[in-house]
């Protein structure tokens, strides 16, 4: 049973897809840009991780890198596939989705968290977690905002030099 939608005394249908794939078809090109994407994004990752290991029970500062500087890009991203330019119709999928989503990591921070814990640093955990998160937030947030500055300056360069 459903419940009536507000202000129109009708019952709300929800009808599934005869084949629950169907919202999937024709997004071949879209998996594959995002596969990729995601491949070229973990090794970056990797490679991150082994040119700065975190040694035990160590404040995983790569993996804090990591995820700061991929969520000020995806705020980079979002901005230039969005709002300047005609992008390709994979370009989101590939870059953001793929690339950024493998290069950020939400495992290895859980799994930093926890060697921390193990390690009986549970300040250090606490912290971790706390600061990774406002810095991600306020770094995605970042990203946006100077690439919208960045685009603002150089339309008004443009007018200025006609």
């Amino acid at each position: 049973m459903t419940a009536p939608l507000p202000g129109t005394g009708e019952e709300e249908v929800f009808a599934p897809p005869a084949n629950p794939l169907e919202p999937l078809r024709g997004q071949a090109r879209a998996f594959g840009a995002v596969a990729v994407g995601g491949a070229i994004g973990a090794i970056g990752r990797w490679a991150v991780g082994l040119a700065i290991p975190t040694p035990p029970g160590s404040f995983p500062w790569a993996t804090f890198g990591i995820n700061v500087l991929g969520c000020f890009l995806i705020g980079v991203v979002v901005v230039a596939v969005t709002e300047l330019t005609d992008p390709h119709p994979l370009a989101r999928p590939f870059l953001a989705t793929g690339i950024l989503g493998g290069f950020t990591t939400f495992s290895t921070y859980s799994v930093d968290a926890q060697h921390l814990v193990a390690a009986h640093r549970i300040g250090s955990a606490f912290g971790y977690l706390g600061l990774t998160l406002v810095a991600a937030v306020i770094a995605a947030w970042a990203g946006l905002e100077v690439t919208r500055l960045v685009y603002r300056r150089r339309i008004a360069a443009r007018r200025t030099a006609r």
